[in-house]
C-alpha cells in the first residue's frame, strides 16, 4: 500500500528490509531535489515496537546514510514524538516505522517533512514515483547515524508546558492506560505521572508483539474496560494505538466512549480556552465537532479529505487552533502537526478538571449521533478499477434528491436530512470504506445500505 500515509505491507512479503531501504532512499532523493543545499541534512527515525521494526530500522538507516544524510535514531517512540523532534533538532524530515493500527503481520514507513507533518499529497506522490521508478541519487559521502534517548522527555515537557498542569495535579486522578506494547508507552506513562495521576499501566512493555488486536476499538479493549470498571476508583481509561497517534476513551464506569469523542472533547476544551477559532477535520468524522463549534460565536469547522496531511492543509492556512480525525487522532499545533495521543490525554484531563465533571457527564453534554463503519475487501468488488464507477453511480443515485449535498473531495460524501454517508477507498488498507452517521444505528445502517445498493457493491 503506497499512499499519502506512506508505505505499508506484509512483513517478509511486500514489506522487507530492501523495500524499506529503497523507500527511504526515495524519500531522501525527493528531499534533495526540493531543499536548499545549505539547509540541514538530518533525518529523525523512530519505530513503534513491532519486532519487525528492528530490521526495518537498520535498512532505513542504511538507505538514509548511503544517500548522504545524517540520521538520528530515537528508538521506540510515538509518531508525534518524531514529528516534534524534527523541529527540536532542526532536521529536514523524519521516518516513522509503523503500520499504525494494522495487525502485527504488517509494518510500514510514515514520512514527515521539515515541519514535522505528514507529506502533502504532491510530495507523497513524488516519493512514490521515485520509489516505483527505482531512481537513484548520485554517489555521495555517507552520512552519520547516531542515537538519542531524550525524545519521550522532550515530548512530555512540551505538553506539560501547554496545559494547566497544576490544576490537573490537584485532582490526583487515577487513570488506566493501555499502550498496546507500542511506541507511546514510555511517554504516555511519564506524562500521566507528571500530571499527578496514579497510573494503572496495561501492556506497557516493549515485547515486540501486541497483547491484543491493536486498533483501539471496543471489541479490542476488554481488558481496559474491565480494569476501569474494577472497584470504581479509576476516573478514565485511555487506549493508544501502536504508534500513539490515536486515542480512544473509556469512562469511569468502564464503558467504551469511543474514538470519535476524542476530537470532540479536545475541540471543546480548545474553544473554551480561546473563545472561538477554526477547527479542521475530515469528511468521515462525526458532526459532533460541528455541534460543539456552533456554541461559540465565530467558530467554524473546515472539512477536508481523509488523511492527516489533508487535515493539516485545512488547518494551517486558517491559523486553526486544533483539529484531527474521528479515528481518535487529535492535532494540537502548539505541540506538533501530527496526531498526538499525549496532547489528547492532557486536554481531556484538563477539561474534566475545568468542568469538575466526570467523563461520562462530559459525554452526555455533547449531542449524540450513531455512526456505522463498514469495510469491504477491495478485490472482492473488482479492485481499484471498480472504485470510480461506484462513486459515479452513487452521485447519480442521490442527484435527484433536492436536499442532498454531494461532496467528491475524497470518494463521495452525501449529506441528507437524515444524516450523511461517505464512500471511499482506504489509504492504508486494500479495502473500501462505507461510513454513515444518523440519529440512531438503524438509520445509519440504512444509509450505508442505500449507498451500497446505489454503488452496486452489495
Amino acid at each position: 500500500m503506497l499512499s499519502v500515509s506512506g508505505a505499508r505491507g506484509l512483513v517478509g512479503k511486500s514489506m522487507t528490509p530492501e523495500v524499506a531501504r529503497d523507500f527511504a532512499r526515495a524519500f531522501t532523493g525527493h528531499l534533495r531535489s526540493v531543499r536548499d543545499a545549505r539547509s540541514p541534512s538530518t533525518i529523525v527515525l523512530g519505530r513503534d515496537g513491532r519486532a519487525s521494526g528492528t530490521a526495518l530500522a537498520r535498512a532505513v538507516a542504511d538507505g538514509v546514510t548511503s544517500s548522504g544524510f545524517d540520521l538520528v535514531d530515537l528508538g521506540i517512540v510515538a509518531t508525534p514524538t518524531v514529528g516534534l523532534m524534527i523541529g527540536h533538532l532542526g532536521a529536514v524530515g523524519g521516518i516513522m516505522i509503523t503500520a499504525s493500527h494494522n495487525p502485527i503481520e504488517w509494518n510500514g514507513l510514515k514520512t514527515l517533512n521539515s515541519d514535522g507533518l505528514a507529506l502533502p499529497s504532491p510530495d507523497a506522490n513524488a516519493v512514490i514515483g521515485r520509489f516505483r521508478s527505482g531512481a537513484a541519487d548520485a554517489p555521495c559521502a555517507r552520512g552519520c547515524a547516531t542515537t538519542r534517548d531524550d525524545g519521550n522527555a522532550t515530548h512530555v515537557a512540551r505538553v506539560l508546558a501547554e496545559v494547566d498542569s497544576a490544576a490537573i495535579r490537584s485532582k490526583s486522578f487515577r487513570v488506566a492506560l493501555d499502550s498496546v506494547n507500542g511506541g507511546g508507552s514510555v511517554a504516555g506513562g511519564l506524562l500521566l505521572q507528571a500530571l499527578g495521576c496514579e497510573v494503572v499501566h496495561l501492556n506497557a512493555q516493549h515485547t515486540g508483539v501486541f497483547a491484543h488486536t491493536p486498533e483501539p476499538l471496543e471489541v479490542n479493549l476488554g481488558q481496559l474496560m474491565s480494569t476501569v470498571a474494577g472497584d470504581g476508583s479509576i476516573s478514565v481509561g485511555f487506549a493508544q494505538d501502536p504508534d500513539a497517534d490515536r486515542l480512544a476513551l473509556v469512562d469511569e464506569t468502564g464503558r467504551f466512549v469511543g474514538e470519535e469523542y476524542t476530537l470532540a472533547l479536545c475541540a471543546l476544551r480548545l474553544l473554551q480556552r480561546h473563545g472561538s477559532g477554526v477547527l479542521a477535520t475530515n469528511l468521515s468524522t462525526s458532526r459532533m465537532i460541528d455541534a460543539i463549534a456552533s456554541r461559540f460565536a465565530g467558530a467554524r469547522v473546515v472539512r477536508t479529505a481523509v488523511g492527516e496531511a489533508n487535515v493539516v492543509a485545512g488547518l494551517r492556512p486558517a491559523n486553526g487552533i486544533g483539529g484531527g480525525e474521528g479515528n481518535g487522532g487529535f492535532i494540537w499545533p502548539r505541540i506538533c502537526w501530527v496526531r498526538d495521543s499525549l496532547s489528547a490525554m492532557a486536554l481531556v484531563l484538563e477539561l474534566m478538571t475545568h468542568e469538575g465533571k466526570s467523563l461520562s457527564e462530559l459525554v452526555r453534554g455533547i449531542p449524540r449521533y450513531a455512526m456505522v463503519k463498514q469495510k469491504l475487501d477491495l478485490q472482492a468488488i473488482g479492485g481499484c478499477a471498480a472504485v470510480a464507477p461506484a462513486l459515479d453511480k452513487v452521485a447519480a443515485f442521490f442527484h435527484s434528491d433536492p436536499l442532498a449535498r454531494i461532496d467528491r473531495t475524497d470518494g463521495i460524501r452525501v449529506d441528507l436530512a437524515a444524516g450523511w454517508v461517505h464512500l471511499r477507498a482506504s489509504n492504508t488498507e486494500p479495502i473500501i470504506r462505507v461510513i454513515a452517521e444518523a440519529s440512531d444505528v438503524s438509520a445509519a445502517n440504512e444509509l450505508c445500505a442505500r449507498c451500497r445498493r446505489a454503488a452496486g457493491i452489495q
